[in-house]
């Protein structure tokens, strides 16, 4: 169900609209605009890191000063909660990642498949990919859950999460491609588990909660809709 304020807020801000180096996103009552006036690229790897020079309309009117920021250019994503309705079961993937190196649970974490969408692709066909070389599973039907942001104060990723039904009978051991250097362990979760390990922190990847905590809100109605 969608609150009332949310409704008043999406009617609002209403949509967004490119002219040249301009974007303005316009609705009823509100209209904002920036302009990008300098990019450049400050690394370029696996990653690129680029830099803006820009400036952006006020909420109280008139322009503001110029600003620097940098943004780390990484790509969109995609990921999908694999759910099994008939084991009432969630399967989800261990894995090492450079990024939670530092912190208290460590490297290795629980998350659900996910992979990099190029230009082009289809969402959806990444997905099903990604859930057979990450998991060895084939995705029977696909639910959209949501599209968000990761962390828009400094990076451009932007994920489509889906929840994909599978068959969990079989399921377990290690995947993962060799030559990306990627060593998978897949793991099938009751669903009754699966709230501690969200309650207890040992699922702490955003993505991985947000899709959890959807399940938690919906399993009634996957369970009616796949069963």
């Amino acid at each position: 169900m969608i609150c009332d304020f949310s409704l008043a807020l999406a009617n609002e801000i209403g949509f967004s609209e490119n002219r040249g180096s301009k974007r303005y996103i316009r609705g009823e009552m509100m209209k904002y605009g920036y302009e990008i006036i300098e990019k450049s690229v400050c690394y370029e790897g696996f990653f690129r890191l680029e830099r803006y020079r820009l400036r952006h309309e006020l909420f109280a009117g008139g322009w503001g000063h110029e600003i620097v920021r940098e943004l780390l250019e990484r790509g969109h994503a995609v990921a999908a909660l694999l759910y099994d309705p008939d084991l009432d079961s969630v399967l989800m993937i261990e894995q090492f990642r450079i990024g939670a190196l530092e912190t208290p649970q460590g490297p290795w974490l629980l998350e659900v498949v996910a992979g990099i969408v190029e230009e082009g692709e289809d969402p959806k066909d990444v997905v099903k990919r990604e859930a057979l070389e990450e998991a060895g599973s084939t995705i029977i039907d696909l639910l959209p859950i949501a599209s968000f942001s990761l962390s828009p104060g400094g990076c451009s990723e932007h994920i489509h999460l889906f929840c994909g039904r599978i068959d969990a009978s079989n399921a377990g051991g290690i995947y993962g491609l060799a030559e990306e250097g990627e060593d998978i362990r897949v793991r099938v979760i009751k669903f009754s588990d699966i709230q501690c390990l969200l309650e207890t922190g040992t699922i702490c990847n955003a993505t991985a909660i947000i899709a959890v905590q959807w399940l938690i809100l919906h399993r009634d109605e996957l369970k009616a809709r796949w069963g």
